[in-house]
């Protein structure tokens, strides 16, 4: 599958996929930014991608990231819907810094990864008085 993509600064590389077998592509920091603890910041990937009908484009952190840098997608996963791509609409990757310390994110570090979803958008809500099933008690009823 051929997507558009147009990198900010031409000198970072392209989004890639890191073994053959990778199923998401890491995404690149364009700029060198600290990351305060507890604050959320948004850390540009240098990127514009036009994301194929059919499909949206889901960015989460890195299984290293958490580990590694004290920093976690600070919504648990971000969305970018396929109308997200004009020439300023640069993807961002929302952290959390859960440390008690600033953390450094250096221009060019691999700060997420992302990969294209299919979905089905077909659905239509039929509003009704009551639901048929029986109620399972609510919000952590099963654990």
């Amino acid at each position: 599958m051929n997507v558009k993509i147009k990198r900010i600064d031409t000198s970072l590389p392209l989004p890639t996929y890191q073994t053959p077998g990778s199923v998401a592509f890491d995404l690149y920091a364009r700029l060198t930014t600290t990351v305060t603890p507890w604050k959320p910041t948004i850390i540009p990937a240098n990127v514009v991608i036009e994301v194929p009908e059919g499909y949206f484009l889901m960015l989460s952190s890195r299984s290293s990231t958490p580990m590694k840098k004290g920093l976690m997608v600070a919504n648990g996963i971000g969305v970018i819907d396929q109308d997200y791509n004009g020439d300023e609409d640069e993807i961002g990757v929302q952290v959390l810094n859960f440390t008690k310390k600033d953390v450094i994110i250096s221009k060019g570090e691999r700060i997420a990864q992302a990969l294209l979803v299919k979905i089905a958008k077909v659905v239509e809500f039929d509003e009704v008085e009551q639901m048929s099933s029986t109620s399972r008690g609510g919000f952590g009823s099963t654990g």
